[in-house]
């Protein structure tokens, strides 16, 4: 295991892979995630944080502040074909454990239910535990957002609770959190199960 360091002296690593690779997301990537977002539709959806079209620069300055401050890595993802499909990120990083939180994450359309995401969170768990020596990765999401905690369920993680009226929705509404997580001890498993799951992609 990688002795535990100072998250946030981090830099956004450039992670590949066989369908994705996940970069530091910069200004330049926001024609390419204006693509992804299509008309609109995802940025509709009132429980989730997907920005609309026209919101794109000021989502990514938003992330870049969130960096700048160390209290977040933001990635933007390319398909195997090297087009922006989507957003990602390392958030809520604790030095003193250390653990961090994966999500802001939402894909184009036409990348979801493929090996992008089980890809992009096989490398993202794999430099938090084996890179970084992180000892919990968390996923946060909306109580009404059932797509996301089956995507979550999916990878492996366990519930751990919910947060009453913990933050609130874009549209100003109370967001009841719920939490997930995976731990140090369960990763060799859920590596197994997500490399297995990527398998099952490149069959299909």
């Amino acid at each position: 295991m990688a002795e535990p360091t100072d998250l946030h002296a981090w830099t956004t690593p450039t992670l590949r892979g066989e369908h994705v690779t996940l970069e530091p997301l910069q200004r330049g990537h926001a024609e390419g995630l204006r693509l992804a977002l299509g008309d609109g539709e995802l940025s509709r959806c009132w429980y989730a944080s997907v920005p609309m079209p026209a919101d794109v620069e000021r989502f990514i300055d938003a992330a870049i502040a969130m960096y700048e401050r160390g209290q977040a890595l933001p990635f933007a993802v390319r398909d195997a074909s090297g087009v922006v499909v989507g957003t990602t990120r390392y958030y809520g990083m604790d030095t003193s454990v250390p653990n961090l939180s994966i999500g802001y994450t939402w894909y184009a359309r036409h990348a979801q239910r493929t090996g992008v995401n089980t890809e992009a969170k096989l490398l993202m768990l794999g430099h938090a535990f084996e890179a970084r020596g992180c000892i919990a990765v968390r996923f946060e999401t909306s109580w009404f957002n059932h797509a996301s905690r089956a995507a979550i369920t999916r990878l492996g993680a366990k519930q751990d609770g919910v947060l009453r009226n913990d933050k609130r929705h874009g549209d100003g509404s109370p967001r009841d959190t719920v939490v997930f997580s995976i731990i140090e001890s369960e990763w060799p498993a859920v590596k197994q199960h997500l490399q297995a799951k990527l398998q099952g992609h490149r069959n299909g």
